[in-house]
This record gives structure tokens, sequence and C-alpha cells, in this order.
């Protein structure tokens, strides 16, 4: 007979393959779901657990991704650290402040940035810009100013941010949306790492769940990407009908945060 902590370990598990599978596929998105996942699907009881737990998971999946970019190159190690440097005074800050909001409150305030999630992935992101850029004098204070923006974001939310992150280096920096890619890993292992901490010193980490999740993700991001080598051709298709099914989550999660608080 299976005891609880076994199913709730299993349940964890079976999150991160879907977390790891979306992530595989399309490239990105599919980290934001890990927190409704924990609460409604895991049956996490307290939402800060959920993040802190999410945190942790998110920044370690991001070191393994970043390896992987950085072998290719594909990283502004310059313009991404000084992004990333600014962002964790951020993701401090705003992790700091999320362990002091209420729990179903800040449920319901993440469902709305799934919202702008779902949205964002439903808009075609070009791959202009210049692939010889340098961190400037002019580049350098829109590189702070956004860095701080979003790792505050991140930090309050516990997810890795890349869908804001990606955006926001093209934005400050002019990069090509490969190199915004690559060199947002920086920024998403640096938040989650900082965030993770802030809520771990906190006592707001379930260590053996957030083993479960990552165990399952490795699993998940394999048949992920072998998934997207074979149908590379609808991949567009496929980031626009999970943006759908974020939006959804979105709408689901607002409707009982929000029932919660009546």
């Amino acid at each position: 007979m299976l005891t609880p902590f076994v199913m709730k370990l299993a349940a964890g598990a079976l999150s991160g393959v879907f977390v790891g599978f979306t992530l595989g596929l399309i490239g990105g998105g599919g980290s934001v779901l890990a927190v409704p996942l924990l609460v409604y699907f895991v049956g996490v009881p307290e939402p800060h657990i959920a993040i802190g737990t999410s945190s942790v998971a998110v920044s370690v999946n991001a070191v393994f991704n970043l390896v992987n970019h950085a072998r290719s190159g594909a990283i502004k190690w310059r313009c991404a650290s000084v992004f990333a440097l600014f962002g964790v005074l951020g993701a401090f800050g705003g992790s700091t402040l999320g362990k002091l909001i209420n729990g179903e409150k800040l449920l319901a305030l993440f469902g709305l940035l799934m919202l702008v999630v779902g949205a964002l992935m439903f808009l075609n992101r070009r791959g202009q810009g210049h692939p010889q850029v340098r961190l400037s004098r002019e580049n350098f204070p829109r590189l702070a100013a956004t860095g701080a923006a979003t790792g505050a974001l991140s930090g309050f939310f516990g997810v890795g941010g890349g869908f804001l992150i990606v955006p926001a280096l093209m934005f400050a920096a002019n990069l090509p949306i490969l190199n915004a890619i690559g060199s947002s890993l920086v920024s998403v292992t640096a938040f989650g790492v900082t965030t993770a901490a802030n809520y771990a010193v906190s006592g707001l980490v379930d260590w053996a769940l957030a083993g479960a999740i990552l165990g399952g993700g490795v699993i998940g991001g394999m048949i992920g990407a072998a998934t997207a080598r074979r149908l590379s051709a609808q991949r567009g298709t496929l980031a626009t009908a999970f943006a759908g099914i974020v939006v959804t989550v979105a709408l689901y999660v607002i409707w009982r945060s929000v029932g919660s608080l009546a």
C-alpha cells in the first residue's frame, strides 16, 4: 500500500515530467506551471512552500541548460552578467516581499502573471539584433534597470522568468534571439538560486519533493527534446496550443484563489 509520502513524491515526479517535457518541446514556458501543479495536483497546502520548492527545481534545471548553451558559444557573458547581477538584487527583494504576502493573494497574482506569459507566447518574436554587440556605456543602464525589474518579478513569483528575460535582453542590449535565449539562462540560474535560498532560510522548501520534480524533469526533458526534433515543423503550432493551456490554467488559478479569499 502506497503511503501519502510516496504518493506525493510520485505526483511530484509526474509534474516534473510534464514541465520538463514542455521545456524540451518548445523551449520555455513550462516552469510557470510548476507552482499550480504543486498546489492543485500534488496537494502542497502552503503556496509559499510550492514557490520555494519550484525555485529549487527551476534553478537546477537552468544550470544544465546553461552548460549546453555555453558550449555552443551562444552566451554574451558580459551583458548577461550585468543583467544577472542587478537581477539578483531584485530577486532577493522580490522573494522577501513574496514571503510576506498572503498565500492565496499570491496565487491570484501568479494567475495574472500566467496570463501575461500566455499572451507573450502567442506573439511571434523576431530574431533580429546585432550578434557582435558588447557591453557598453550605452547599454549598461538599460541592462541594470531591466535586470533588476525582471529579477524582482522572478523572485516574487518564484519562476525562472525566461519568458520575461529573453525579450528584456533583446530590448536592453539589442541581442539576437539566439544569444538572448542562451544569455537568459545566466539570470534564470542566478534568480532561481537567490529565490530558493531565501525561501530555504525560512524553511519553505520541501527538499524531497524538489528532488522528485528534478528527476521527473530530466526524463520529461529528454522526451520533449526528442519529440521536438521529430515535430520541428509544428513547433510554432505546439507553442500556440501550449499558450492556450497556460491561459486556461491561469484562469483556473485566479478563480480558485479568489474563491478562497471571498
